[in-house]
This record gives C-alpha cells, sequence and structure tokens, in this order.
C-alpha cells in the first residue's frame, strides 16, 4: 500500500472497489492486524490498534469472508462462536435475522446438525449467511465483510442481501463489494488500484466522472450481470458413409 489514508464514519458503509489484486483484501487484513503496518497507523476510536491487545481489537470487529471457515461441529455451535454464552433464543434471533433459520430447521437434527469439515454439506451461500449469523450474535461495532463473488440465483440473492441489512444495522461497514446493490448504497467508495486510493466518493460523484476507473469497473459489471449465452441454431448430423 502506498499513502493510502481514509477515515470511516461510524454507522456508516465504505466499499473497497478496485481490480483483482489492487489491495482491497489487503486493506481489510491491516484493520484487523492480520498483518503490520511497516509506516503510519491504524486507529480505531482514536486508539493506535498496536495499543489494543488481540482480545480487545477482536472485540470490536465481526468478519465475513469469502472462505467462510466452519468447524466440523453442530450448527449451533458454529453460531455461538460469535458469544459462546449466547442462549438458545439469541441464537434463533441471530439465525432469522441472517436468513438461515429456515434451511436450519429443515435439517435432519436443525440446530444440532454437524456441518462436516469446513462446512462441506453446506451450499457457500449458507455458509455464507451462518458466518452472518454468528457476527449479528457477536454484535461487534465494526464489520469487515468481502461479498461472495459467486453468482447466485435470485432467491439466495435477495436472502443474502436481507442477511447483510441485518448485519451492518447501526454499524460501520467495511466492505469489499461486488455486488452493484451494495455498491450504490455505500456512504463512501474507495477506488483502489496497485495499492493506491485513486478516487473516492460515493457512487453519484464517481459515475459522473469521464473516463474514471470506477466508471469503467461499474459499466464492467453492469455488462457481467446482463451477459447471456446467444441462442443458436440447432445442429443437426448426418452420417454420409452410407
Amino acid at each position: 500500500m502506498q499513502g493510502v489514508s481514509f477515515k470511516i464514519p461510524e454507522r456508516s458503509i465504505t466499499a473497497l472497489v478496485g481490480p483483482s489484486g489492487a489491495g482491497k483484501t489487503t486493506i481489510t487484513n491491516l484493520i484487523a492486524r492480520f498483518w503490520e503496518v511497516d509506516r503510519g497507523e491504524i486507529l480505531i476510536g482514536g486508539v493506535n490498534i498496536r495499543d489494543l491487545s488481540a482480545d480487545q481489537l477482536l472485540s470490536k470487529l465481526s468478519m465475513v469472508f469469502q472462505n467462510v471457515y466452519l468447524f466440523n461441529d453442530t450448527l449451533l455451535n458454529n453460531i455461538k462462536f460469535g458469544q459462546p454464552d449466547a442462549s438458545m433464543d439469541q441464537v434463533i434471533a441471530a439465525a432469522k435475522a441472517a436468513q438461515c433459520h429456515e434451511f436450519i430447521v429443515n435439517l435432519p437434527q436443525s440446530y444440532d446438525t454437524v456441518v462436516g469439515e469446513a462446512g462441506s454439506t453446506l451450499s457457500g451461500g449458507e455458509k455464507q449467511r451462518i458466518a452472518i449469523a454468528r457476527a449479528i450474535l457477536k454484535d461487534a461495532p465494526i464489520v469487515l465483510l468481502d461479498e461472495a463473488t459467486a453468482s447466485v440465483d435470485p432467491e439466495n440473492e435477495i436472502l443474502l442481501q436481507q442477511a447483510i441489512n441485518a448485519l451492518v444495522s447501526s454499524k460501520s461497514l467495511i466492505i469489499i463489494a461486488h455486488r452493484l446493490s451494495t455498491i450504490t448504497k455505500a456512504d463512501q467508495i474507495l477506488v483502489i488500484d496497485q495499492g493506491k486510493i485513486v478516487e473516492r466518493g460515493n457512487h453519484a460523484e464517481l459515475i459522473v466522472q469521464s473516463d474514471s476507473l470506477y466508471k469503467r469497473l461499474w459499466s464492467a459489471r453492469q455488462q457481467a450481470q446482463t451477459w447471456k449465452i446467444a441462442s443458436t441454431k440447432p445442429i443437426s448430423l448426418h452420417d454420409n458413409s452410407r
């Protein structure tokens, strides 16, 4: 990262947008202190994160990444990982908010269903909604979220968006945004390229900038969402050997 500086207001949505390898994930890793900065500082509430213990920092953050890790344990215990002493009522409330209660209760053992190593028995969308339920239960003031890039059917798209909306209510959200609907709702958008913030603003401000990287990324994503395989005429095969 080079000369990166920005502020995130409380109870706001900051979207990180940019080409692959631009540095979006690096920013979230630095905030979570998975990596250390070699220059400058990261402050939460005016306090340098280096002055916080690991437990103090983690208590302020909820993280939902694309590669969700679930333990080879029950769904109940996987959700309670966000708050181990949570009651069953609290777990169910979090699952309902994350739009995963319905599919859980339809499983053979409901919340006592063991999901397998890394959640192998669940779809990608289901795993991310379980991770969101875990984060809702934790109720940390800052949320780091990497939206799933994989395309999902319209019903799951709606459920996932509803789960995200429940998660970020009254919280500060830093999101690596892949979906157009999320980007347009952001209070501020940081366009990252080659480790630098090259553009910043909200959607309305950035989209009118001619030949901006943001406008090119936006157009490419719009085209990707409307792309369809063209219909072709049926192919006829004839055996001419006779």
